[in-house]
């Protein structure tokens, strides 16, 4: 949970103090996005992976076009949920045939988008194999299609849930058979998804799910033709808060190796192996900086407000899904080895007391002027916050 980078007493992003940030973004608040500590949790990954298995980014969990392009390079595919999405993932070196489409309620414009572009259609409904196979009869092109699977269990653990029951994502596993069998040779039909869970910290709950996606698809394969691609989701949390323990990566790579080893391989000899993730790769590379523009007492509670809020970091806020608040960690930017003051709560300045980014937090001495420096902020940031509201000015991004 401790952020690596500080020199002389002041933290830093990318080897470049904060302040000297703030300096060169112009303005505050900002998100600043650490490049080698993405390009360390790819090559983290790849040791523990399976060799075979491929490692896909989803997104949505940070679609900064320049953090994109960077990525491009270390991983093999990308994953869009929007057209906005797919055309920043076409902008990039990697080839539509590696880039995948999900998400409920494409629209006809969109999957058109999709369908000329070459990239993998995930299917979520009946209604999208119909509309892709018109829109591939009248350009000529046969689709490109997996088949997103609405699996009939649940993974433990997960702080959202994207399987099992009724859901809005995929198709249930009970119908696929019904969808395989009005498959033709108008489509390219490439395999499966299932994705059933995300921010998980357990990694034997991870490994269940892996294990139980696998027999899923293997009982499907025995109605499907012959499966290319194989998406087994991704679900791998990061620490929020203090009492979190960092995912333990080891007994999932020797889980998938088995799973490979004895059941995938011999089964599905052609089936690309992937395993999707967003926010593992990137949520811990990023931080959020806003300036203190207040400091005030209010009936025992010392406030602090800063010039950004939940506007741009809604998940700090709480309100982006948390059952219970906790707080995300957080630092002065030039109060490393400081003691801390008693506790203060971090507000920003919007009109609502849900604008809440840190409540009795322990930081050194802050006042106004300083940096406030808000971790875990690389995904689900500013593209998941209500940027609109009080129509404040957007917050800058940028790669260091």
């Amino acid at each position: 949970m401790s952020w690596e980078g500080h020199r002389d007493g002041q933290l830093t992003v990318g080897g470049v103090p904060a302040g000297t940030l703030a300096a060169r973004v112009g303005s505050t608040p900002f998100f600043a996005y650490d490049r080698d500590l993405v390009t360390r949790r790819v090559a983290l990954l790849r040791t523990v992976l399976p060799a075979e298995v491929e490692l896909n980014y989803a997104v949505k969990a940070n679609p900064m076009p320049a953090l994109l392009q960077h990525l491009s390079g270390l991983v093999d595919g990308f994953d869009v949920a929007s057209a906005g999405e797919l055309k920043h993932a076409l902008d990039t070196p990697v080839p539509p045939a590696r880039i995948g489409f999900a998400g409920p309620g494409k629209t006809v414009g969109e999957l058109t988008q999709a369908v000329a572009a070459g990239v993998t259609v995930e299917l979520e409904s009946e209604t999208e194999l119909a509309r892709v196979r018109a829109i591939g009869a009248e350009l000529g092109i046969p689709a490109r299609i997996a088949i997103r699977v609405n699996p009939d269990f649940t993974v433990r653990g997960s702080g959202m849930r994207l399987g099992g029951g009724p859901q809005q994502f995929g198709i249930d596993a009970e119908r696929v058979p019904q969808v395989l069998a009005r498959l033709g040779d108008d489509v390219d039909f490439q395999g499966f998804h299932v994705f059933a869970g995300s921010q998980n910290l357990r990694a034997d709950h991870i490994c269940e799910a892996q294990r139980h996606t696998v027999d899923l698809v293997l009982g499907l394969a025995e109605v499907s033709p012959p499966i290319r691609y194989l998406n087994l989701g991704g679900g791998f949390g990061i620490p929020y808060s203090r009492r979190d323990q960092p995912l333990d990566l080891a007994p999932i790579g020797d889980n998938l190796a088995r799973l490979l080893r004895e059941r995938v391989t011999p089964r599905l000899p052609e089936a690309r192996v992937v395993v999707e993730l967003g926010r593992y790769l990137v949520g811990e590379a990023g931080v959020y900086v806003t300036r203190v523009v207040d400091r005030k007492e209010s009936r025992g509670t010392t406030f602090v407000v800063v010039d950004g809020g939940m506007h741009h970091q809604l998940a700090a806020s709480g309100n982006l899904g948390q059952v219970i608040r906790r707080n995300y960690p957080m630092a002065v930017a030039d109060g490393v080895g400081r003691p801390v003051d008693p506790p203060v709560t971090v507000v920003g300045r919007l009109c609502t007391p849900l604008d809440l980014l840190g409540d009795r937090v322990e930081l050194p001495r802050v006042d106004v002027g300083d940096l406030v420096v808000v971790f875990q902020a690389g995904a689900y940031g500013l593209t998941a916050s209500p940027t609109g509201f009080l129509s404040h000015p957007a917050p800058v991004e940028i790669l260091v």
